[in-house]
């Protein structure tokens, strides 16, 4: 009561208040408990192969990197950065990046967040069957960026949990599915890039490199990087 003798609390406020109080349980009672991680001990400089068809492995710098503020830290369980030559081929700089739990709050960054936090602007964004071996395919989303000095055209594919998301809309849908299932899914995130201004010869072998890649990783390795792999 105050001190004027009315109730603290109208009917109407109470009603809201255990509204509230049952909405904050269900919350809770769905909160994701059951961790999904598809590479379990393994790691990604085990499991990709210093030789991918004609390419070799050269060095571990020189590619476009997720800031390294706190929230990427906390992101990312594995990173594996590389930069492979071959013979009259065009050097490919390839990105692995593992994330151990997806709950909607930490997300796996795409390209279209680390690029123009490096100062690249991005355009001719399209989608680009690549095929399999084994028949199969994958659906990777093809970019060009562009800087004062240099020019990269890049592919890229993430997978969440079973799916493979091509948005970012569809990247959280992935993850609230999986999380109202009470599932904390693994996701790993994919990028082969090559500078060069030329997009045709560039999206050309960065296909190469994808389908020797595969080609080069066995079945179970395969099904790590594409939920669709045979």
């Amino acid at each position: 009561m105050t001190t004027d003798g009315k109730p603290l609390f109208n009917r109407r406020q109470a009603v809201l208040g255990g509204a509230f109080l049952m909405t904050a349980g269900v919350a809770a009672a769905r909160v994701p408990d059951h961790h999904i991680d598809l590479f379990g001990d393994r790691k990604l400089e085990k499991l990709v192969p210093n030789v991918i068809g004609p390419w070799q492995f050269y060095s571990k710098s020189g590619l476009v990197i997720p800031p390294a503020d706190q929230l990427s830290e906390a992101l990312y369980s594995q990173l594996l950065t590389r930069v492979y030559l071959a013979p009259d081929a065009l050097p490919i700089m390839l990105l692995v990046a593992q994330s151990g739990g997806q709950t909607g709050v930490l997300q796996v960054h795409r390209p279209e967040y680390c690029y123009p936090a490096g100062g690249f602007s991005l355009a001719d964004k399209a989608v680009v069957p690549i095929r399999l071996p084994g028949n199969g395919a994958l659906d990777a989303i093809a970019m060009s960026a562009r800087s004062d000095d240099r020019i990269e055209q890049l592919l890229y594919w993430t997978r969440v949990g079973n799916d493979m998301p091509q948005t970012w809309v569809q990247q959280r849908l992935a993850v609230a599915r999986a999380n109202l299932m009470g599932d904390v899914p693994d996701a790993v995130l994919v990028r082969v890039s090559a500078l060069t201004p030329d997009r045709e010869a560039g999206m050309a072998a960065l296909t190469r490199f994808v389908q020797a890649m595969f080609a080069a990783l066995p079945p179970d390795v395969r099904r790590m990087f594409d939920a669709d792999a045979r």
